[in-house]
């Protein structure tokens, strides 16, 4: 029968539901925004977070491209069970970013500056994200697939794509400002030694 093909059954919404019921482990931990004289006497750039943002960008390009494909399915005649999979991506996207978060906050003591900013704005973003997330499952689950047209359902996906869009562009410039630091101190210690030499 049809309703044995390959879909989200109403078990499955209803089970990814049970597991949202627990909070995502997104916690938001602000912190003041270093001067530059703070950041050039900091302790050098921690490897370990470099690692975890790089992982951080790509997980959340990954979660930008499946929020804004969900997105779209608002002006493609779909079904609920192509919804119910799709959102259950972004959720499986969202997790695996709140454990890349969960890992840079327990090693956030050993960031530079400009580290501990990233994480400062990663969290608050991704905590929101989350929320949204939980209330397109919510609503899925309680309409089952009657109003995936209505405007409410049509805010929600339009709002995981802005925050997911959002997220991406902060962990991105932050991994490229981080990149485009180090060659310039690199760069200013070559031009160092070789005015050095040349005394």
């Amino acid at each position: 029968m049809s309703g044995h093909r390959r879909s989200i059954s109403t078990f499955t919404l209803f089970a990814a539901f049970a597991i949202l019921s627990s909070p995502f482990t997104c916690t938001a931990q602000l912190s003041e925004r270093p001067t530059e004289s703070q950041a050039r006497t900091a302790h050098p750039d921690s490897k370990e977070v470099n690692d975890l943002l790089n992982r951080a960008k790509t997980q959340a390009l990954q979660l930008k491209t499946d929020a804004i494909e969900m997105k779209a399915f608002t002006h493609q005649n779909l079904s609920w069970e192509s919804h119910g999979d799709k959102i259950n991506a972004i959720k499986q996207d969202v997790d695996s970013l709140c454990q890349t978060a969960a890992k840079l906050n327990n090693v956030k003591s050993d960031a530079s500056p400009w580290q501990k900013a990233a994480i400062a704005r990663i969290n608050p973003l991704l905590k929101e994200l989350a929320d949204n997330t939980t209330s397109v499952i919510n609503h899925l689950n309680n309409e089952q697939g009657r109003f995936l047209y209505s405007p409410e359902h049509k805010d929600l996906l339009e709002a995981n794509a802005d925050l997911s869009s959002d997220l991406s562009a902060v962990v991105s410039n932050y991994v490229d400002y981080g990149k485009t630091r180090s060659k310039f101190f690199e760069l200013r210690q070559k031009l160092e030694l070789s005015e050095g030499s040349g005394q």
